[in-house]
């Protein structure tokens, strides 16, 4: 019988998510302000950033150490006498989610380099955390790891997402989402479920799935993932709920071209938990949005999307730029030209997204020139 692709590094991937997974919710309504930095961009990371990714490279480095890794965090900020303390936290957090016992049902081995007996040192997982520095590119193999995806929304006590997938020479094939927060059940809403989350992957050519989280005690089968296939579906947007993070008066555009009804709002939630809403819907009309700020330059960032990115398509979704140009994981830690991003229903639905967004950028045009309002 012929070898299942990428059968290892799924099993790895959903190991590293898991725990990383257990690691940031232990942190979820426990984190101190002392414990979180303000990154150059504005943006906050926490020990638990730091302490994921530490558990999560540990993991990757051991079992595929000639892979390259592409992290979001450095350890600058934790090295030297200025970082001790948390350092020793990270130290501290990263080896508790290392040392967790064997989860038997998700197929764990202390091959792995987990289970109660490892202890890393602190230079180890700063040496871990700086794995995460390569550069990505056309060729080999590369892991992208967003540790908390949406760490806003960690910190508000909402929506976040632990982000891990597979680029071999440009592709994406494998992708896994820990949504600790996330419904197993109900993606209808962002209202959190402590202790209901859910972990989404797919591997390119087999499919996407959902399991629960925490796992249970005993292996169960996951949920297949299926988006339906409607030309003319009931279209809800899911945006960011960071109105820095995405144009939110396009989406309201959109929205009426696509003929969106005002008792349908927008759904809003933090990180790539959104691509799973998409592909976990049971409508065929989440739309998920992402346009460019106007006067921001921002670069999509591919850490932001793989995982994402192939959980959409293997749900049988589609996913482009808003011109509807595929991404490409191939120019390095970015999506270079790709502006703006959407994810949906294939064919005809996401047709009509990227018609609708074509004609709010001739609207939004007239509204700079004075010679339109906001209806289409």
């Amino acid at each position: 019988m012929a070898a299942i692709p990428y059968l290892l590094e799924k099993k790895v991937a959903i190991s590293a998510v898991t725990r990383a997974c257990y690691l940031t919710s232990s942190l979820f309504s426990s984190l101190q302000k002392s414990e979180t930095i303000t990154k150059s961009d504005t943006s906050p990371v926490t020990i638990a950033d730091f302490s994921a990714q530490a558990a999560v490279n540990s993991i990757l480095s051991r079992v595929f150490p000639h892979d390259s890794i592409i992290g979001e965090e450095d350890s600058k900020d934790l090295r030297g006498d200025e970082g001790k303390i948390l350092r020793d936290r990270v130290t501290e957090l990263a080896n508790e989610a290392l040392q967790r016992p064997i989860i038997s049902a998700i197929d764990e081995t202390p091959e792995w380099g987990i289970g109660e007996s490892v202890k890393k040192t602190s230079n180890e997982l700063l040496d871990a955390i700086d794995r995460g520095t390569a550069q990505g590119g056309s060729h080999g193999r590369t892991w992208c790891l967003d540790p908390i995806d949406g760490t806003k929304g960690f910190l508000r006590g909402n929506q976040y997402a632990v982000c891990l997938a597979l680029v071999v020479d440009g592709i994406v094939q494998l992708g896994v989402i820990g949504c600790p927060n996330l419904s197993y059940t109900d993606v209808s809403s962002a209202d959190i479920t402590p202790g209901q989350g859910s972990i989404y992957v797919a591997v390119r050519g087999q499919g996407a799935e959902k399991y629960p989280f925490p796992p249970p005690a005993t292996p169960a089968s996951p949920v297949k993932l299926s988006i339906p296939s409607d030309p003319n579906p009931p279209f809800r947007l899911l945006e960011s709920f960071e109105k820095a993070h995405s144009n939110i008066s396009f989406g309201t555009l959109v929205s009426r071209s696509l003929g969106v009804s005002t008792d349908n709002p927008p759904l809003r939630m933090d990180s790539q938990a959104k691509y799973c809403a998409v592909a976990a819907q049971n409508t065929g009309g989440y739309v998920y949005l992402r346009m460019p700020v106007p006067g921001k330059n921002y670069i999509e960032k591919i850490w932001d999307h793989a995982a994402g990115s192939v959980i959409i398509e293997e749900a049988g979704g589609e996913i482009s730029d808003s011109y509807g140009e595929p991404l490409n994981f191939g120019l390095g830690r970015t999506l270079g030209e790709n502006k703006g991003i959407v994810a949906t229903a294939k064919g005809e639905a996401h047709s009509k997204v990227i018609r609708a967004i074509a004609e709010a950028r001739q609207v939004e045009e007239k509204m700079k020139l004075g010679d339109g309002d906001l209806r289409l």
